[in-house]
């Protein structure tokens, strides 16, 4: 019986000072979380670049729409194709555009005058927008505005840190360059303009 725990404490003590393998152990129990956090990084990435892409097609909607001082259908058409082309690599059918004219009385209230979108939602016309807080000072009296907005139904690369679809969203106000732009799409834009 000694002689068994005294052989069992040998082996112990050796099994102890035996170096061997260590560093395997140590990658084996880093490995994980050195994956988690190299995906994480690149979901991360990706997800900080499609929502600069979001931020630039809002812009470029805005800018290229504030230029002119009348918009044709296939103008319209050619501006939103020009801003959703900006998307690319990503997945342009999940972007949502809209770029609508909105005409400030001299009440301060906003109303809008013209609407076109591309996936998404069409402003009503004549319904009234409400500024949010922080943007009050765009409400000038008697001006008008373009306002182009854009959403993505981002969905991560990988899905391992961040699961689910994320909708990044901008929204851009431009003034127009020379005058406020007509938008003729063979409807009546008509509201207290």
């Amino acid at each position: 019986m000694q002689a068994r725990t005294s052989r069992l404490l040998r082996l112990l003590g050796r099994f102890g000072r035996d170096r061997r393998a260590v560093s395997a152990v140590e990658f084996a129990l880093l490995a994980p979380v050195m994956i988690t956090l190299y995906f994480g990084c690149v979901e991360i990435s990706d997800g900080v670049s499609a929502d600069r892409k979001v931020s630039l097609t809002a812009a470029a909607l805005a800018n290229l729409s504030a230029q002119t001082t009348s918009i044709s259908s296939s103008d319209m058409t050619n501006i939103l194709d020009a801003a959703s082309a900006i998307m690319a690599p990503y997945d342009s059918s999940k972007l949502k555009i809209t770029v609508s004219c909105l005409y400030i009385g001299s009440d301060k209230v906003a109303k809008v005058k013209w609407s076109a979108t591309r996936n998404g939602t069409v402003r009503t016309i004549g319904s009234v927008y409400s500024f949010d807080a922080g943007t009050g000072a765009l409400d000038v009296a008697n001006s008008q505005l373009v306002l182009a907005e854009a959403s993505y139904d981002y969905t991560p690369i990988v899905g391992m840190v961040i699961t689910g679809n994320i909708t990044l969203s901008d929204r851009m106000f431009m003034s127009p360059r020379i005058t406020a732009p007509d938008y003729d799409d063979g409807t009546d834009h008509k509201c207290d303009s």
